[in-house]
C-alpha cells in the first residue's frame, strides 16, 4: 500500500472514530430503505458463515445475526466494533464477532465464508481499492458464496440520470435553508474533487463484479441515488481462482 494510500486510512480511521455517538443519528433516511433491500438480497440461511464490511455500530450486522449461524462485523473503528458487539450482547447475540481493518488490508482464509454483505461503505474507498476489496471478497467467498453491497450509485454527472440525483439532493438541502446551503457547498467541494464520497454508476459496478470473477451480476434500484449489486462466486469454482 502507497504513502498516499496509508495516510487516507489513517484519516478514514481518525474520522469515524469520532462519529461512533453520531452515526446513528445522522444516518440518511434512505439507508433503512437499502438496508431492508441488502437483507433481501442477501437470502440468508442458518448454516451460514457470514461477513460484514464496515459494519459501522451493527445496522445490518445485527439484522442479519439472528439468521445465520455466525456473523463477523468488520469495520475500520475499534469503536464501531466495540458499540456493535455491545448491542449484539444486549440483543443476546452471541454468535457475533468483531474485527478492526481497513477493508483493503482485511486477511481471511480463501473460500472461507457463505455471504458478505456491505452498506453505504464503499463510495468512501477510491475507485482502485471498491476493485481491490471486491476482488478479495470472491477469493474469501465459497464456491457458490454471494456478494451483497448496497450503496450509493451514480457517476461523475454525465449522463440524464446522474443530473438528476444530483440536482434532486440540491432541492433537498436548500428547502432546509441557510444550514441546507452550508451542506450543498461542503457536499459540492466533496463530490468534484473526491476527497470523501466517491460513488459509482451502477454500470461500473456490474463492471467490477464481473472483473473479479462473479457469476449472474444484477443491480437493484431502491432509491434515486442507491442501489444494491449482487453477485455469485460460481458453485464449481476451483482453488485455481486467480482473484487473491
Amino acid at each position: 500500500m502507497s504513502t498516499f494510500e496509508d495516510l487516507t486510512v489513517r484519516i478514514q480511521h481518525f474520522v469515524w472514530q469520532r462519529r461512533v455517538e453520531s452515526w446513528e443519528h445522522e444516518a440518511s433516511p434512505n439507508l433503512g430503505k437499502v438496508i431492508d433491500a441488502v437483507i433481501e438480497e442477501a437470502a440468508p440461511g442458518p448454516e451460514m458463515l457470514a461477513l460484514d464490511l464496515g459494519c459501522g455500530s451493527g445496522q445490518v450486522s445485527l439484522r442479519l445475526a439472528p439468521q445465520v449461524a455466525e456473523l463477523i462485523g468488520v469495520d475500520i473503528s475499534e469503536r464501531m466494533v466495540e458499540r456493535m458487539l455491545a448491542r449484539a450482547a444486549e440483543d443476546g447475540l452471541s454468535r457475533v464477532r468483531g474485527q478492526v481493518s481497513p477493508l483493503e488490508r482485511l486477511e481471511l482464509a480463501r473460500n472461507s465464508v457463505d455471504l458478505i454483505v456491505s452498506n453505504y461503505v464503499f463510495h468512501h474507498l477510491n475507485d482502485d481499492a471498491k476493485a481491490r476489496v471486491v476482488q478479495l471478497c470472491y477469493g474469501w467467498l465459497k464456491p457458490g458464496g454471494r456478494l451483497v453491497i448496497g450503496d450509493m450509485m451514480f457517476g461523475r454527472g454525465g449522463t440524464t440520470q446522474d443530473r438528476q440525483v444530483i440536482m434532486d439532493k440540491v432541492k433537498l438541502l436548500a428547502a432546509k435553508g441557510i444550514g441546507g446551503y452550508w451542506r450543498i457547498a461542503k457536499n459540492a467541494v466533496r463530490y468534484l474533487l473526491r476527497v470523501q464520497e466517491k460513488p459509482i454508476a451502477k454500470e461500473r459496478w456490474v463492471n467490477l463484479f464481473e472483473t473479479a470473477g462473479f457469476k449472474d451480476v444484477h443491480v437493484r434500484t431502491v432509491v434515486a441515488e442507491a442501489g444494491v449489486v449482487v453477485g455469485m462466486k460460481s458453485s464449481d469454482a476451483g482453488a485455481k481462482d486467480s482473484h487473491d
